[in-house]
C-alpha cells in the first residue's frame, strides 16, 4: 500500500505469565500449537521478565531528555525464538500524571503506542505529541511510545542498493509510458528484487506483517502492559487488526486511523489499483482548489486550466530540470504529497505558479532529493517493498500488471503507473510469500474499537473503513465528511480529535457511525518575494 512515512500512547497490574503462553483467539492461520505461536509466547515471557532498561535516547534520534529510549529483543524468525535476535529501538515519554490545565492528578491508564504506517515508517518521534494542544490530555494519562519496527531505521535495518544509486535524480514519470520504458522499468524491478535478496540474505523472508504482530505482542509484554492500547495510522491499521483478530483478548483499546481495506483478496496488489483510482479524485480536490484562488496563483480557472499548467511544467522538466535535479519524477513525487495532505497545497501551487514565472527556486526547495536523507529514504522504501512483497501473493506475470495498469491509467493517469513501477520488484520477489489472514473477531471477543477515516482519503479510500468495521464487531467508524486528508487522529478537526480523546480516556465510542464536517480549508497565501521564506521557500535572487 503506498503511504508516505512522514518525516510526518497502562500500568493496570502485574501480567500473569500464563496468558502469555495461551494461544490467540480466533484465528486458524495461526493456531495454537504452531511453531510461531509457541515462539511468540516464549518471547513475550522472555521480554515481560527482562522489561526494558530506558534511558537517554542516541543523539541520532534527536528527541529532547525527556523522552527515554529502549531496545527490545525479538527474535528474527519466530519458528526458531532462541534463535538469532534482533533489537527493536523504542521511545517512551512517562504518563505526566496531571490534567493540563487544574493541574489536578490524572490516574495513568498505561502505554500507547503507535504505529504510523508505511511500511517502513518509524514512530519514535510520536512522545513529541505530548507538546500539541490536541494529545495534551491523552498525554496526562498515557505513557506514549513510540518504536522503529523490523527493519526500519536502528532495528535491524534492510537495504536493498546504494543509497546515492536509489536517490538518482533527474528521473522521468511518463504518464502513457512507451514499450521501451516499460521494459526498462521491468529491468529495474528485477534487479532491486535480486538487490533486497542479496543484501538481506535468508534473514529478507522474516520481513513481513504478521511478524510485525508478532513483535507488537511481544513489546506490549516487554512494557509490562497486561493488555495493549494501540493508534495505528495506514499500514498501522492493518497489522493492528491483525493484532486484534490474532490477539482480541489481549486489546485494551484500539484506534484505527485511514484504515486499510483487510479483504485479504485486496492485500496487496488490488488496494494498490484502488488508491491510484483514488488519487485521481483527490488530485482534480487540489486543482480545483488551486482554481478557485486564481487571482492569488494565476494557474487556471478551472481544474482543467491548472492540469495543463503542471502538465506544461513538467514537459519543461523534461526537456530541462530544474537545479539539474527536479525532472518530471521529482515533480510528480512532490505533489503526489498534495493528494496525501492539504496543509501543504499552498506550498505546492506557489511553486508552480512561481515556476512558470521564471522562478524555479520554490519548486527545487520542495521538489529536489535531499542527499542527508538518502540513507533513510532508501531504508524505508526496502522495507516497504519487503513487506508487502513478503505479505501475499502477487501477480507474477508482467501482462496481468500492463493489463490492469493500462486500463485504470485511462481513467486515473496522476499516479498509476508511478505506483506500478513502485511495486513492481513484488512481481520478481524470490521469497516465500505469506497467505494473508483472514481480519475477523467474534463478536465479544474484541473491546469496542475506534476507526477514524476522511471520505475522500485517497491513500486509504473509505470503503476499507467500512470494511474493517464489518469485521471487527462492536468497531465504530468517525467520518470526515468531504475531507481527504490522509491520518486525521490529533490534526486539524476538533470533532475527529474530541472523539479519540473520548475514546482514548473513557473507552466510549458512537453507536457504530458519527459525522465530523471537513476541517477549514487550506488559506491561500498571497506571497510576495518577501513572504516566501516563511514557508521555507527561498526567494529569486
Amino acid at each position: 500500500m503506498r503511504a508516505l512515512a512522514l518525516y510526518g500512547a497502562t500500568t493496570l497490574g502485574s501480567l500473569v505469565l500464563t496468558a502469555l503462553a495461551t494461544a490467540p483467539t480466533g484465528a486458524a492461520a495461526f493456531p495454537r500449537q504452531s511453531p510461531e505461536a509457541r515462539g511468540v509466547a516464549l518471547a513475550a515471557e522472555r521480554a515481560l521478565i527482562s522489561g526494558m532498561t530506558f534511558g537517554p535516547c542516541p543523539e541520532s534520534e534527536q528527541l529532547p531528555d525527556t523522552v527515554r529510549c529502549a531496545t527490545v529483543k525479538v527474535p528474527l524468525d519466530y519458528a526458531r525464538p532462541r534463535g538469532k535476535q534482533i533489537g527493536l529501538t523504542v521511545s517512551r515519554l512517562t504518563a505526566r500524571g496531571k490534567h493540563p490545565k487544574t493541574g489536578k492528578p490524572v490516574p495513568r491508564q498505561g502505554a500507547l503506542v503507535f504505529n504510523p504506517g508505511g511500511p517502513g515508517a518509524s514512530s519514535m518521534y510520536f512522545p513529541l505529541v505530548a507538546q500539541m494542544p490536541e494529545w495534551k490530555n491523552i498525554a496526562a494519562a498515557y505513557d506514549l511510545v513510540g518504536y522503529s519496527p523490523r527493519g526500519v531505521a536502528r532495528s535491524a535495518p534492510l537495504s536493498c542498493v546504494d543509497p546515492k544509486d536509489f536517490a538518482e535524480a533527474p528521473t522521468q514519470a511518463p504518464v502513457n509510458p512507451s514499450e521501451s520504458y516499460k521494459k526498462e522499468r521491468i529491468a529495474r524491478a528485477k534487479t532491486y528484487a535480486k538487490g533486497c535478496a542479496a543484501k538481506a540474505g535468508d534473514a529478507l523472508r522474516h520481513y513481513h506483517s504478521l511478524n510485525n504482530v508478532r513483535d507488537l505482542e511481544v513489546l506490549r509484554a516487554a512494557l509490562g502492559e497486561p493488555k495493549l492500547n494501540f493508534m495505528g495510522a495506514s499500514y498501522g491499521t492493518y497489522f493492528g487488526a491483525l493484532y486484534a483478530t490474532l490477539h482480541p483478548s489481549h486489546v485494551r483499546r484500539m484506534v484505527f486511523d485511514s484504515a486499510v481495506n483487510p479483504d485479504p483478496s485486496q492485500i496487496w496488489y488490488r488496494n494498490n489499483l484502488d488508491q491510484s483510482a483514488a488519487f485521481e479524485g483527490r488530485w482534480e480536490d487540489f486543482r480545483t482548489w488551486v482554481a478557485k484562488h486564481d487571482k492569488t496563483y494565476g494557474l487556471g480557472e478551472s481544474a482543467e486550466d491548472v492540469q495543463h499548467s503542471y502538465a506544461k511544467v513538467r514537459a519543461e522538466l523534461a526537456h530541462k530540470p530544474a537545479g539539474g535535479t527536479v525532472g518530471p519524477g521529482q515533480l510528480q513525487a512532490a505533489f503526489l504529497k498534495a493528494g496525501y495532505y492539504d496543509d501543504v497545497w499552498a506550498m505546492r501551487a506557489t511553486a508552480l505558479s512561481q515556476y512558470l514565472k521564471g522562478n524555479p527556486k520554490p519548486l527545487i526547495a520542495q521538489a529536489a532529493p535531499r542527499p542527508e536523507a538518502a540513507r533513510d529514504d532508501e531504508n524505508g522504501n526496502a522495507v516497504y517493498t519487503a513487506v508487502e512483497c513478503n505479505d501475499a501473493p502477487w501477480p507474477t506475470d508482467w501482462k496481468t500488471w500492463d493489463r490492469d495498469n493500462t486500463r485504470l491509467a485511462k481513467r486515473a493517469p496522476f499516479e498509476t503507473w508511478d505506483n506500478a513501477w513502485m511495486n513492481l520488484p513484488c512481481a520478481y520477489w524470490t521469497q516465500p510469500r505469506q497467505r494473508p489472514v483472514d481480519v475477523r473477531v467474534a463478536k465479544g471477543a474484541l473491546p469496542p474499537t475506534l476507526i477514524l477515516a476522511a471520505e475522500r482519503d485517497a491513500a486509504t479510500p473509505y470503503k476499507g473503513a467500512l470494511e474493517l468495521q464489518k469485521r471487527l464487531p462492536g468497531s465504530a467508524v468517525v467520518t470526515e465528511k468531504d475531507a481527504g486528508t490522509h491520518g486525521i487522529g490529533g490534526g486539524a478537526n476538533a470533532c475527529v480529535n474530541s472523539h479519540m480523546e473520548t475514546y482514548l480516556l473513557t473507552g466510549k465510542t458512537p453507536v457504530r457511525r458519527a459525522a465530523c464536517a471537513p476541517h477549514r480549508e487550506p488559506n491561500p497565501v498571497s506571497l510576495d518575494e518577501r513572504a516566501l521564506p516563511l514557508l521555507g521557500i527561498p526567494a529569486a535572487v
